[in-house]
């Protein structure tokens, strides 16, 4: 019976988590992403930047003085303006694509043997890291600002016996769960090891 669990368990972490390689009597016990307010954020952002590139196109457009000052620096002025504002708004749009792409890739998995860490920094740089359990020391989870406390949102921290190597996961909702889940995992692999 346990054995068929192992198996089910196993299929479903497969198929739910196809980007990484379980071996056959492992299976996916969490799954974490980073907090979908940074994606807001990113947005918000953009969408202030948009805003005031928008107010700009306006009053240039709209000022007397400043067409006045552009007409008299060259009848082309103008156009190369709304040109260069118009480059500004595609290199936001694609800056903002960007960052939530790579924001949005940066994944963490905890099986029940190991930590797998898929960490995207760019669209062209991206890396992953694996932790045994058992080699896992200390988990703990770090809260700082009043961003992070209003919106329980934290930063998970493992750290491995040996070469005291940190692992982080930052912009984690809720992360004092993900924090329990952990140990409780970690100490099962101690138990294990030390039969």
């Amino acid at each position: 019976m346990k054995k068929e669990l192992e198996k089910l368990r196993h299929a479903r972490s497969a198929k739910d988590s196809p980007n990484i390689d379980l071996n056959e009597d492992e299976h996916v016990v969490l799954s974490m992403t980073r907090t979908k307010l940074g994606l807001i954020g990113i947005w918000l952002f953009a969408s202030v930047v948009i805003i005031l590139l928008t107010m700009l196109l306006v009053v240039v457009a709209n000022n007397p003085t400043v067409s006045g000052f552009l007409d008299a620096v060259g009848s082309e002025s103008t156009k190369y303006l709304y040109i260069l504002i118009g480059l500004a708004y595609f290199i936001i749009i694609l800056a903002t694509i960007v960052s939530h792409i790579v924001y949005r890739d940066n994944k963490m998995y905890i099986t029940n043997k190991r930590a797998i860490q898929q960490i995207r920094t760019s669209l062209f740089s991206n890396s992953t890291n694996v932790i045994e359990l058992e080699r896992i020391e200390d988990v703990s989870f770090h809260q700082n600002g009043f961003f992070g406390s209003i919106f329980n949102i934290g930063t998970l921290r493992m750290s491995t016996v040996g070469d005291e190597t940190t692992y982080t996961f930052q912009m984690l909702d809720t992360p004092t769960d993900e924090v329990e889940t952990i140990s409780k995992l970690v100490r099962e692999s101690h138990k294990r090891q030390a039969r």
